[in-house]
């Protein structure tokens, strides 16, 4: 009862000058949203990325070829990486697919129509191992792989700038100048890591002989039965083409082997360091609204010296008084959060519908900007409470 009897005179008085708690409150209420709205900014990017990277494929190990280096100097990739080395990994224990690619950059021409992009050569189990799906049409068989067939997968916005408004299946699309029939769009994927909506993708045997006449691959994708196998395999697999590759125990790896659990926990970190940089600064206007909170409770311990003499005199002892204006701080400091973390959810909302940012409000940040206006009502008003505490009676009675 006496708490409530406390908190009740403390808005009471905070109520009868309104105008001045709405300012105390405006610091508490702007640092609260700036807090609320970076943390939601910083969930939904690494909600995104991390999605980003699972859409690559699930339980992933890349494979890719490392850089030469001579006299301590990285002159380029090496070409070391072949089919025959995917084929070898696919005997490896834990391995459920494997997906061998090269890539490529061509001119593409339909009728009028030309662009340039990426040309990818893959086999019939990348699409799987990598989750793409075909959104029309039929994918690459084993026979076109065999037969080094001049067939073509086409993604979603190339589909749309060569073929705007028609069907591009069964067209024959031309890849620096040799014809190739379309028989397939991918579904859309959406822009971002490894995106195969900016490219075309045709059988691995053609994309070696015919279009680029390399033997060489660009990555090897392998899919793990289980995401909890991954350090075993790699190890595995270094072993295995350290061996094929000939290396002596003194020589670097010619190759560089990336997980998805590596890729999400490296862009995770990435991500947190910029919300925990961006959430500090934001954290600033907090502290600078717990400073109004003091100045403004020093002034109206002033003011009401005299009733606070009053008090005394009929019988209020000093943590009485300390418990009231300290009362009254908080109430400031976390009706003000509350005020804060509405209007920082609703700016996140704001931002991903018309900002086209991602932004995911986690509870915890609710949670934490209440907190920290509590804190912040109870450190920068202690020191006005216990000021009012401690004033002389009679001094008090006196004051004019």
């Amino acid at each position: 009862m006496l708490i409530r009897e406390t908190a009740r005179s403390a808005w009471r008085s905070l109520a009868s000058n309104r105008l001045r708690t709405l300012l105390t409150m405006l610091g508490m209420i702007i640092g609260t949203a700036a807090v609320v709205a970076v943390l939601g900014i910083g969930e939904g990017a690494r909600s995104s990325v991390e999605g980003r990277i699972r859409s690559l494929g699930a339980n992933l190990l890349m494979v890719r070829p490392s850089f030469a280096s001579a006299g301590g100097v990285r002159s380029g990739s090496v070409r070391t990486l072949t089919r025959k080395d995917a084929e070898a990994l696919e005997a490896l224990l834990g391995v459920a697919a494997v997906a061998p690619e090269a890539s490529g950059s061509a001119q593409l021409r339909y009728m009028a129509s030309n662009l340039n992009a990426s040309v990818t050569g893959i086999t019939p189990a990348y699409l799987e191992v990598r989750s793409i799906s075909v959104a029309s049409g039929v994918s690459f068989s084993d026979l076109d792989e065999q037969q080094r067939a001049r067939v073509a997968l086409i993604g979603a916005n190339v589909a749309r700038q060569l073929y705007p408004g028609m069907s591009p299946l069964g067209t024959r699309l031309q890849i620096n100048g040799s014809a190739f029939r379309v028989v397939g769009v991918l579904a859309e994927k959406g822009s971002g890591m490894g995106s195969p909506d900016d490219g075309v993708f045709v059988p691995l045997s053609t994309h070696q002989s015919s279009l680029f006449g390399q033997d060489f691959l660009s990555t090897i994708s392998l899919q793990l039965e289980r995401e909890d196998q991954a350090d075993q395999v790699i190890a595995r697999l270094t072993q295995l083409l350290r061996l094929r590759h000939r290396l002596r125990a003194d020589q670097e790896d010619d190759f560089d082997v990336r997980s998805q659990a590596e890729m999400l926990a490296t862009m995770g970190q990435i991500t947190g360091t910029f919300t925990t940089l961006l959430g500090s600064v934001a954290a600033v206007s907090l502290i600078v609204g717990g400073i109004g909170i003091m100045n403004i409770m020093l002034v109206s311990v002033r003011e009401r010296t005299r009733e606070i003499g009053v008090r005394m005199a009929v019988g209020a002892r000093r943590r009485d008084i300390l418990r009231q204006f300290l009362v009254e701080a908080v109430v400031v400091s976390l009706a003000g959060g509350v005020a804060g973390v509405g209007l920082g959810y609703a700016a996140a909302i704001l931002l991903s519908r018309f900002g086209q940012w991602a932004t995911i409000v986690p509870p915890y940040a609710i949670g934490l900007a209440l907190g920290v206006s509590v804190l912040i009502g109870i450190t920068f008003g202690v020191g006005p409470a216990r000021r009012a505490a401690r004033l002389d009676p009679v001094e008090a009675l006196r004051f004019e």
